[in-house]
């Protein structure tokens, strides 16, 4: 189901996903819990993976984990729905000229696919493309620019568990600008209307971050993980049972 969009804009559909790895604390902390430093080339480029936009869910879908997974986790993100045709974009405010919308993205995510495709040094992609949530609505740009400063929006985000609050955070706390962002995404390659782009993961954010030991386990069948965003809203999906494998005759 396609998430549903205000009235007040026409946003497109789904193009492309492009997720972003955009906040520091995220990022430090997943790699200081493997015992690793943060890389030189993550401050030197705002990376992203490209998503799977035929796996989209709204508000209120069920989430269905893949077959395997004992570590499924949420992500709490924020995402950008591109309005207008646009190539080589300069890094400044200039470039949220071609953005039309914003919303809640929950970035599903299976760690123990996801650990051992990377450990090939490809990915993520089964870890990652079975659920991408967006919602509960597309809110015009245009009315979150009075919460815009320095390239990033002061917008407070959180996340619960079982109607438990487990995130707190701020996308305002992005090391990476959207206009750096956009800049990068749109380098040698033209972004179209359709195309979305996620900020990465909120410090604090996601299990993964947090640890399952602090935060009662990896997500299960049954649960239910709501994701609030000051004026955007709150995007809620339930954990469903596995597809059982296919019957063989």
């Amino acid at each position: 189901m396609e998430p549903t969009m205000e009235s007040t804009t026409d946003v497109p559909k789904i193009r492309t996903i492009r997720d972003f790895y955009a906040f520091e604390q995220h990022v430090r902390t997943c790699r200081s819990q493997r015992g690793l430093d943060m890389v030189p080339q993550w401050y030197e480029i705002p990376v992203f993976y490209f998503s799977n936009p035929n796996s989209v869910l709204g508000h209120g879908d069920l989430v269905v984990p893949p077959r395997g997974t004992l570590e499924l986790d949420f992500e709490l993100e924020i995402a950008l729905m591109v309005g207008h045709e646009a190539i080589d974009l300069p890094a400044d405010d200039s470039a949220m000229d071609c953005i039309c919308a914003m919303t809640i993205y929950n970035d599903w995510s299976a760690r123990d696919l996801q650990r051992q495709e990377m450990a090939v040094g490809l990915g993520p992609a089964k870890g990652k493309d079975f659920a991408n949530a967006f919602g509960p609505r597309w809110v015009p740009i245009a009315s979150l620019m009075d919460r815009y400063d320095q390239g990033r929006f002061d917008l407070v985000m959180t996340a619960e568990i079982n109607g438990k609050e487990v995130s707190r955070g701020n996308a305002n706390s992005m090391y990476w600008t959207w206009p750096q962002i956009l800049a990068h995404a749109s380098r040698d390659t033209k972004l179209m209307p359709g195309d979305v782009i996620g900020s990465g993961t909120v410090g604090t954010g996601c299990i993964l971050e947090l640890t399952p030991e602090k935060t009662g386990g990896w997500l299960q069948p049954g649960d239910r993980v709501s994701l609030f965003v000051e004026r955007l809203g709150e995007l809620q999906n339930s954990v469903g049972y596995p597809l059982p494998l296919p019957s063989r005759k």
